[in-house]
């Protein structure tokens, strides 16, 4: 006789409980929680220093020429595409992790930057966008005068 208990994975009561218990077993999957390929961005890193801030973002297997960087009002905006590989003949894909297609990322820019001297530099899937800071934001040093 087998045993109703829905805890028990070895036997399924019902559709709907196999489905559940399929979820379940997906779960546990390496990867599972992981963004579906059209909602992915590029990990970003931001850094400031007293010259300004630069921003690294991981875009590998993408082409120099599919990235777009555009700087309107105080809005940095990265655009790129990374297109799929053709498969061979008789060659069927049985998992894909790799995002394929186009994403756009936006960053607010602070007052204190300088957005006429962004400058771009794509290297090994890392695109690096310096932005230094105006030069009346930069902190400056008082020189202490002595009254003798």
């Amino acid at each position: 006789m087998h045993s109703r208990n829905p805890f028990n994975s070895a036997v399924v009561v019902n559709p709907l409980m196999r489905d559940f218990d399929a979820l379940f077993r997906e779960l546990g999957q390496p990867g599972f929680f992981r963004q579906a390929p059209r909602e992915r961005a590029p990990a970003a890193d931001i850094l400031e220093s007293e010259a300004g801030i630069t921003l690294h973002l991981d875009i590998p297997g993408v082409d120099a020429k599919d990235i777009q960087v555009t700087v309107e009002r105080d809005v940095l905006t990265v655009k790129a595409e990374r297109k799929a590989q053709p498969l061979a003949e008789g060659v069927n894909v049985r998992r894909q992790e790799r995002a394929q297609g186009a994403f756009t990322r936006s960053f607010s820019l602070p007052e204190t930057v300088d957005a006429t001297q962004v400058e771009a530099r794509y290297e090994q899937g890392v695109l690096t966008l310096t932005l230094p800071r105006r030069e009346e934001s930069k902190p400056r040093v008082i020189e202490v005068k002595v009254q003798s």
